[in-house]
């Protein structure tokens, strides 16, 4: 994606289901959760840059001894810095004491860190606010070691204020007004519910305090604490929680917005954001790794047991697509072979803007993460110019020369790396005019691989703000003279915010609805603009259920070509040569592609909770009353 834009974390879960010597015979060291854990992390690293947190919990320690770890880093290599004060710890412990080196009970015992259960996040952030305290894990103590809890999720509620509210209501005092605290709280306030009522059994029965402690850990029901904590909860959500005592869940949306997956054998269980990265740090195949159903949450209690419960009921399945166009790993094989088609559907559509000139034209992509679509487009492309070989060669069989048959099959789609992305270049000036000209010259491009009769065809996963394509990559290009420069976007428009962990939140920040809005003036339809926002006023005090997204309505007078040209008029700056195109994939063909993921609420503003409407209905608002502020 040529526009960057914050999104996504990443969780990582792990329970090892043996003893810590077991590890250390098989594998040979005690250390091997934290091992996998910083793996595991690692490979999530796309998933979030801004922050990176680690916790861990022994189980059954003596009383007084320490069983529960945190470290958390916003340092700029935060995964990095986290495993570095932790092995500095572990390394120190070591040095300072050699009979732990052979005597696993007592590295669990003194050194922190080592443990049974783990749980890791990686984090961007959608609010933009990067302090140590809004990187998870979060943690919520006690002495009552069934009522410790530590939660990461990769989520955003749509109805905080409203969460609140009814923490409020229950006798709370949240600390902020914000979807992880509130979030964290409202499990919190179930469990300490439930840890009560058991203690109560117990102690009707004749047992003491301590009596009732492993009870109450046997008869924990998270499920029963996951139902009520969630219920009222709208958003998209992967919520992973560790509880003191040592048993763990994760808990999916009704929608699966949010993706998890996981896997289980008689050593471990492990759950991460992301397929291959399971595959990839345990050496499993891709059919061993379940994904997480919608609604549903994976429950390991310290027993050992896992079970799968449906805590909500799951609605539409609405996965988000954009896990597929670009957020996740494209290592997955499944989602190898959408990028693959996503290239090869758009392909027809490219035909058409050159003219079906494939003689003229240079294949490239910008940047690094459109290659798989790339390919796909390129294959297409192969058999468009093999089918163009074959029906020529059949109609002139009786006449065709030797020489002209060789002609014709040494013909090629040409392909080239057009552009490269200085990573070093820093836009350090401030002063509009001199941040410009450097901002212009952040992709670098390879000259002398195209002619003046050619049509340079460029595919990007997605165009968001549009900003680096009118700034640098169009005028980069337009410095190669080709006659015509296409741009393809293997994503449809971004027509609407996202409200669910991708930090889109604002209507006039997205190029599609800047183009809508010129498109509405230009023809004198901008009436349809006052229209909508009265719609949208007469519902703020609706019930979220009864809110219908009357934005779709400033989109409807005009076909998805007619904003698509007017953007490529928006994008083109005065001093570009050549004629420039910009081509969207459709809708059809996205779901065409990504068949199991049908979240496209950004591109068609079907939002997959009422909550969505909400939000997308008060971000035209924002704009309309020129308030420069977030929608949820």
């Amino acid at each position: 994606m040529s526009d960057a834009i914050k999104h996504e974390c990443g969780i990582a879960l792990l329970r090892l289901k043996k003893p810590l010597e077991f590890y250390k015979e098989k594998y040979g060291s005690a250390f091997y959760g934290i091992q996998k854990m910083y793996l595991l992390m690692e490979k999530q690293h796309n998933r979030g840059q801004d922050g990176a947190g680690f916790a861990s919990i022994k189980l059954d320690v003596e009383a007084g001894e320490r069983y529960i770890s945190r470290v958390r880093s916003n340092d700029a290599q935060p995964i990095q810095d986290v495993f570095a004060q932790i092995n500095e710890r572990i390394n120190n412990e070591m040095a300072s004491h050699p009979e732990y080196a052979d005597d696993v009970a007592l590295q669990k015992a003194k050194i922190p860190y080592i443990g049974e259960l783990f749980l890791g996040h990686v984090r961007y952030g959608t609010f933009g606010k990067n302090n140590i305290e809004s990187v998870h894990p979060f943690l919520r103590q006690n002495n009552w070691m069934h009522r410790n809890l530590i939660v990461a999720g990769n989520f955003n509620m749509t109805n905080v204020k409203e969460l609140f509210n009814s923490l409020v209501e229950l006798g709370q005092h949240p600390k902020e007004m914000a979807d992880t605290v509130t979030v964290m709280e409202k499990i919190g306030h179930f469990l300490d519910d439930e840890v009560t009522d058991l203690y109560l059994e117990c102690k009707n029965n004749g047992l003491s305090k301590r009596e009732a402690s492993p009870i109450i850990a046997e008869k924990l029901d998270i499920a029963k604490i996951l139902k009520r904590a969630s219920r009222g909860w709208d958003g998209g959500y992967a919520m992973a929680g560790l509880l003191g005592h040592g048993d763990a869940f994760v808990l999916r949306d009704p929608a699966g917005i949010r993706p998890a997956y996981f896997y289980e054998d008689d050593e471990i269980v492990v759950v991460a954001s992301e397929r291959p990265v399971i595959q990839t740090v345990f050496n499993v195949p891709f059919e061993k790794v379940e994904e997480l159903l919608p609604g549903n949450a994976l429950i390991i209690k310290k027993n050992n047991s896992v079970s799968v419960q449906e805590i909500n009921t799951p609605t539409i399945k609405k996965a988000c697509s954009f896990e597929r166009i670009y957020f996740s790993r494209g290592s997955d094989a499944e989602i190898y072979q959408e990028r693959k088609n996503l290239g090869k559907l758009i392909l027809p559509a490219v035909l058409e803007a050159i003219e079906n000139d494939t003689d003229n034209a240079v294949f490239s992509y910008i940047p690094n993460t459109a290659e798989t679509s790339f390919y796909g487009m390129i294959e297409a492309a192969n058999d468009f110019l093999n089918q163009r070989k074959n029906h020529f060669i059949l109609n002139n069989r009786k006449t065709l020369t030797k020489e002209k048959l060789e002609e014709i099959l040494s013909v090629k789609i040409r392909t080239e790396k057009v552009a490269i992305k200085d990573a070093k270049l820093r836009t350090f000036i401030t002063e509009d005019s001199s941040r410009d000209d450097l901002v212009a010259h952040v992709y670098d491009v390879t000259y002398g691989v195209i002619k003046p009769t050619d049509n340079l065809v460029i595919i990007d996963d997605s165009i968001v703000r549009g900003t680096t394509l009118k700034m640098s990559i169009l005028k980069m290009m337009d410095r190669l003279h080709p006659k015509r420069i296409v741009v393809v976007s293997s994503a449809p428009q971004i027509r609407y915010p996202d409200c669910y962990g991708i930090d889109m939140a604002k209507l006039e920040g997205l190029i599609a609805f800047q183009a809508t809005m010129a498109l509405l003036k230009e023809r004198n339809l901008y009436h349809i603009v006052d229209d909508v926002y009265t719609k949208c006023k007469l519902q703020e005090n609706k019930e979220d259920k009864e809110v219908i997204n009357y934005v779709t309505e400033i989109y409807a007078p005009f076909t998805d070509t007619e904003i698509s040209n007017k953007i490529a008029e928006l994008l083109t700056s005065e001093t570009i040569q050549a004629e420039v195109k910009i081509i969207f994939q459709t809708i059809g063909n996205l779901h065409e592609a990504c068949p199991k993921n049908l979240g496209d609420w950004y591109f068609t503003g079907d939002y997959p909770t009422p909550g969505g409407n909400r939000v997308v209905n008060r971000a035209f608002m924002n704009f309309y009353e020129g308030k420069n502020a977030r929608a949820y």
